[in-house]
This record gives C-alpha cells, structure tokens and sequence, in this order.
C-alpha cells in the first residue's frame, strides 16, 4: 500500500511544545547575559570621568561650536572656550578672539582680517588658506598650527608661539622680518619659533 504525500503531520503532544521553547532559548539569554556581564566592566569605564575619557570629554566633543559658512564680522568671542569649533569659511571682520580657547579649531578658508587673536591659544589649529591680514596675534600660542596659503600681512605677532607650525616659506621669511618678543605662556621666543 502507498503512503501518500499529504499525510496529515502528527501533533506533539501539548506538554512538548511548553518545554521545547525554553530549552531553545536558555542558550540565547545565556549568550546575552554573558555578553552583558562581559562589557559590564566597559560601561563602568565610561562614566569614570576621572580617566580623562569619560563622557563630560565625550560631551564636550559632540557639542562644538560650528560657525561655518557664517558672518561673524565684529562679534565678541574673547575668553570664550571654542576649542575643536569650526570656523571654516567663515568671515570674521574686526572679530575678537582675545584670550579665546580655539585649540583644534578649523579655520580653513575663513577671512579674519584684522580681527583680535591676542592671547588666544591657536595651537593645533587649521589655518589653511585663512585671511589673517591685519590681525592682532600679539601673545597668541600658534604652535603645530597648519597655516598654508595663509595671509600674515600686517598682522602683529610680537610674542606669538609658532613652534612646529606648518607654513609658507615666503609666509616665514615675512614674518621673521617683524618677529620679536617672547610668549607669556609657552616661554618660546618668537623668532625661534618661527626658525628665522
């Protein structure tokens, strides 16, 4: 006698179907609650801002200023904290960053002529292609500042720190023509730092 294809399937008893689900599953919650214990210990790291890692740094880093593409002609920034912000493209005629935080900033391709950068710390800053015609960096901490393409005409830059900053040769030989003091915060000599 031939058995036919469509055989009705047989049932699993009731009792079957409770405990089979379970059985299936305790390895998957035990793989996750084993994952959960394992990084248990690198959450804890994380909200321990005493490392220096923690998440107020990581907080301050997401929330930078971005000014890019923006007017900031005449607008008053001094001693204000605007570290990684970004300023790229951005024109700040006659600004004030006086004793301003700009550490890491982008500048690039901004136009501050004669803006006020006396006193800020610049240092690690993007400067590429950046009008700085005309400004005030009297005291103002440039060091590893990448500065290409930039305009230093008549800008002041008694006491400014330029160690291992990236510019011009035309842009250094200026510079060192009017290069003088020594910075009140790094100690480096102006013309030293600029390796006239």
């Amino acid at each position: 006698m031939a058995h036919s294809s469509s055989a009705p399937p047989i049932p699993m008893p009731e009792g079957r179907r409770r405990r089979w689900r379970p059985l299936v599953l305790a390895p998957v919650l035990a793989a996750v609650l084993g994952l959960a214990l394992w990084l248990l210990p690198a959450a804890t790291l994380a909200l321990d801002t005493s490392t220096g890692v923690g998440l107020q740094e990581r907080a301050l880093f997401q929330d930078t200023v971005d000014y890019t593409l923006t007017n900031q002609s005449g607008k008053d920034f001094s001693g204000q904290q605007l570290a990684n912000a970004s300023f790229a493209g951005a024109t700040g005629k006659g600004a004030s960053f006086s004793g301003a935080n700009l550490h890491g900033a982008i500048l690039t391709q901004g136009a501050f002529p004669d803006a006020d950068f006396s006193g800020a710390d610049l240092s690690e800053a993007l400067l590429d292609r950046v009008d700085l015609s005309g400004t005030d960096l009297r005291g103002a901490v440039l060091s590893g500042v990448i500065a290409t393409g930039a305009n230093f005409s008549g800008a002041q830059i008694e006491a400014a720190d330029f160690t291992g900053a990236l510019l011009d040769r035309f842009d250094q030989r200026q510079l060192c023509q009017r290069a003088s003091g020594t910075n009140p915060v790094t100690g480096a000599d102006t013309r030293t730092s600029l390796e006239c």
